[in-house]
């Protein structure tokens, strides 16, 4: 029951907005009205047309009070009568708002769970492990700033997609897996917008999150991806991935997230690490920098480079980038490594885990360092 009240949220929320609720005073009804439906024994048949009801009910008690009549007094004056609803588009704009320029992507994130995913303020506060006040500010704020925002069907796609790629990236922490969370939140995207980029990014997720059980050992720590037991990877995951990838694809309009997942299907299609076609995976780096001429896709292509003409070509396409970038001092350690130098590729690797922005990364690259010195 808890999935299926948190796949009407949108729907709910959008039709309160539309009838002419503040965004942020409808978004608290819902959340009445859903603590309503968890208490609640028994359910209708029309499970979204009862909560529409509850929730606009609790708008109304909401602004019939003192303070607020008269600000909204002229626009709220009756209930209107339950019926059937539709959501499409109300969800569409609620991805909208969510993701709006003017909120930084931290707030867009958690206001795309709280709005969009139907998550409460402790469970988003756990998952990014903060104090549940911290998170409640912070979703307030957010939800102030776009509360007279006006929903364009042709707005920003890639913005909404970037806040849906940094819910993904989250993985999971607390009690909600925000990776399982963004892939939900993007099949409902993709169910109301027909765009290339939307499959691509829900192909790119598939593919990445099939390979989530091997990604760690019994005790926690990192697997890298050359030594990760392929058989534990999940094959139904992938094989619908590269549909929609294929799809996407042959609509020939190309963008960063389908060029992402192609390079991710690359990987999945090889049964080992040793038949990886880095060839063309470099091919697909040369098109993403191409797309965004990023500093860290440039820095993954010099990797590929190594693993496809050698460790030498890796590190002449690496020293053409700023040594300064985020985990450039790991890139270095392993095509050093692959190059033969053990005893640099050691320092690096230590370097490295001094500049780890996580403790598993951390204890990854310190075991690293320590098999090469053991070697040497």
């Amino acid at each position: 029951m808890e999935d299926r009240l948190r796949e009407l949220v949108p729907g709910v929320l959008g039709v309160l907005v539309r009838r002419g609720a503040d965004f942020a005073a409808a978004e608290d009804a819902v959340q009445e009205a859903l603590v309503e439906a968890v208490r609640a024994a028994e359910h209708p048949a029309d499970l979204k047309a009862w909560l529409v009801t509850v929730a606009w009910r609790k708008f109304l008690d909401a602004t019939r009070s003192e303070a607020a009549r008269r600000r909204r007094e002229d626009r709220v004056d009756a209930e209107p009568e339950p019926g059937p609803v539709s959501g499409v588009d109300d969800t569409l704009q609620l991805y909208f708002r969510c993701a709006h320029p003017s909120l930084t992507p931290a707030s867009a994130v958690a206001l795309t769970l709280r709005a969009v995913g139907g998550l409460t303020t402790k469970q988003i506060a756990q998952a990014y492990l903060v104090p549940e006040a911290t998170m409640a500010q912070r979703i307030s704020r957010a939800k102030k700033t776009v509360s007279g925002v006006r929903f364009d069907r042709n707005g920003d796609v890639g913005t909404v997609l970037r806040t849906l790629y940094l819910v993904f990236n989250e993985g999971y922490s607390g009690d909600v897996d925000l990776a399982a969370e963004a892939i939900r939140l993007t099949r409902g995207l993709a169910a109301g917008i027909d765009h290339p980029e939307v499959a691509g990014l829900l192909a790119l997720m598939l593919l990445h999150h099939a390979r989530r059980p091997s990604r760690t050992a019994p005790d926690g720590s990192l697997v890298p991806l050359a030594e990760q037991d392929r058989g534990r990877w999940d094959t139904v995951a992938i094989t619908e991935g590269v549909g929609i990838l294929q799809a996407a694809l042959a609509r020939d309009r190309l963008g960063e997230f389908q060029a992402q997942a192609a390079i991710a299907a690359l990987h999945a299609d090889a049964q080992t690490a040793a038949e990886t076609d880095w060839v063309q995976i470099v091919e697909w780096y040369d098109e993403l920098v191409r797309l965004t001429d990023s500093p860290v896709v440039r820095l993954n292509r010099a990797v590929a480079v190594g693993e496809a003409d050698g460790a030498p070509a890796g590190l002449a396409a690496l020293a053409e980038l700023d040594p300064d970038l985020p985990r450039h001092t790991a890139a270095a350690a392993y095509l050093h490594e692959r190059a033969g130098d053990l005893a640099l590729a050691a320092r690096l690797y230590a370097d490295a885990a001094h500049r780890a922005p996580t403790e598993a990364e951390r204890t990854h690259l310190i075991r690293q360092a320590a098999r090469l010195n053991a070697r040497a």
